[in-house]
């Protein structure tokens, strides 16, 4: 994950291909109901002024995002998941009842599928990327994006060429090993 980038635009094609990375990902029942909401150049600033205040802003600890040419609200949609599972091939998993009937709620499944894949293929492309959530602000960003009602914004993903950078406080933890990971023929 970059936390510090260039404010050089990504190329057209480029980002093109990284975003198009996040249609062909997982989607459960075929599903398709992922958007994403690109901000690109001066654009990115409605995110970041809905987001923090400029008090907050100055004491930022990493003021290199801000640079992130590009932000990408991926967003889902619960219902067109009840709505597909209502239909006939699936209506008998009962899934098409409503939201709440879900016990994992896949929206977020393939939202974190497309979201991985966008990473992926922003890493082959040579640049940097970071994944972070909008949290209590998920309200206030969809309304100043325009995103309909009734749908989430599973993350948030910055693009850009990153530049060096102090690693976080996070990436100090050390990694499970695959040992610690995998359980095999059960727990």
């Amino acid at each position: 994950m970059a936390r510090r980038f260039r404010p050089d635009p990504i190329d057209a094609a480029m980002l093109d291909r990284v975003l198009a990375a996040a249609g062909r990902a997982p989607s459960a029942g075929n599903t398709q109901a992922l958007d994403l909401v690109v901000l690109e150049g001066p654009a990115t600033e409605r995110y970041w002024t809905t987001t923090m205040d400029q008090q907050r802003r100055d004491t930022f600890a990493w003021p290199g995002l801000f640079n992130a040419p590009v932000l990408v609200a991926v967003v889902v949609d619960p219902d067109g998941y009840v709505a597909r599972y209502g239909e006939a091939d699936k209506a008998r998993t009962g899934l098409g009842e409503g939201r709440e009937v879900w016990p994992v709620p896949f929206w977020f499944v393939d939202g974190g599928a497309a979201i991985m894949a966008m990473l992926l293929a922003a890493a082959d492309a040579g640049l940097g990327a970071l994944l972070f959530g909008v949290f209590d602000h998920e309200a206030a960003v969809a309304a100043a994006l325009g995103i309909p009602a009734g749908r989430r914004i599973a993350a948030m993903v910055a693009l850009g060429h990153a530049e060096p950078e102090r690693p976080s406080g996070s990436a100090q933890r050390p990694k499970r090993s695959i040992d610690d990971i995998v359980h095999r023929d059960g727990w």
